[in-house]
């Protein structure tokens, strides 16, 4: 039995002093029991500019940082974000429940091994070249599929290329090193979210006129992931936060800081696994 369980029958036999002492212990002591039942989440992205990177003083930063940043506050959490390489991040989500993963693109086999909730940002899979090549590219038609494709590796962007036909894939740590392998010429083709060509070329400083868009392959949209066995109560408290960010315009002010002249997705929506 604990202290709580004690005190609490005997408040009534208790003087008024030594009543809100063991009352307010009790609450005390109630308090740190609810807060211990709670799993502690653990946090993961990656190095996906601009929603989600390292910053130049060694701090994640980016839109979707931002985001979760103040859900935590709201929340009164201070879990820490780990940025990781994606394929480590995204088997953190697979095989150990209480773990969120940031930013995830909405599929089919996803909804069924996770927990999405958003959208954090609508984006586009887009298919890359050298600009001086787009045009003979184009020109194709569907012999395209057999050049050679830069994709970063265990990404939605690599699984959308193959499942459009794309057979010769060449997987990447980051989107950083695809950008790099198209303007070397070992590859054709790069497969990329548009939302994040922009700054990847920019930390590269690759002049943008470089490398242009072939076709674009699907629409996609960004979500927060929780893993399986994920706590109930914890996901809940992460969807009332987002969706008051959206209705207090938070959430847009930080979308549009990021992502200028892109429409910010005001539903908020939980998607696959019930928690």
């Amino acid at each position: 039995m604990t202290f709580a369980a004690l005190t609490l029958p005997l408040l009534g036999l208790a003087p008024p002093s030594l009543k809100r002492l063991l009352g307010g212990l009790a609450a005390g002591l109630l308090l740190i029991t609810a807060c211990q039942a709670a799993p502690r989440l653990a946090l993961y992205t990656e190095e996906w500019p601009p929603m989600s990177f390292t910053n130049n003083r060694g701090v994640p930063d980016g839109m979707a940082v931002e985001v979760v940043n103040e859900i935590l506050r709201r929340t009164g959490q201070n879990n820490p974000i780990a940025v990781v390489p994606w394929i480590r991040g995204y088997n953190q989500l697979l095989t150990r429940p209480n773990v969120l993963l940031f930013t995830v693109g909405r599929n089919a086999e996803r909804e069924r091994n996770m927990t999405l909730l958003g959208p954090i940002a609508m984006s586009s899979t887009v298919l890359l070249a050298r600009s001086e090549d787009v045009l003979a590219l184009q020109a194709l038609g569907s012999d395209i599929l057999k050049r050679e494709v830069a994709a970063y590796q265990g990404s939605i962007f690599e699984s959308t290329a193959r499942n459009k036909g794309f057979s010769s894939i060449r997987e990447t740590g980051s989107s950083e090193e695809g950008a790099r392998m198209l303007l070397a010429k070992r590859v054709d083709l790069w497969v990329e979210g548009n939302v994040a060509v922009a700054q990847t070329l920019q930390r590269l400083a690759i002049p943008p006129g470089r490398v242009a868009r072939v076709i674009t392959l699907d629409s996609l949209d960004l979500y927060f992931a929780f893993s399986r066995g994920t706590d109930r109560e914890t996901i809940l408290q992460w969807q009332a936060a987002l969706r008051d960010m959206k209705k207090d315009g938070t959430f847009q002010a930080i979308h549009q800081r990021w992502l200028p002249g892109e429409a910010p997705p005001l539903q908020v929506m939980r998607l696959g696994l019930e928690p």
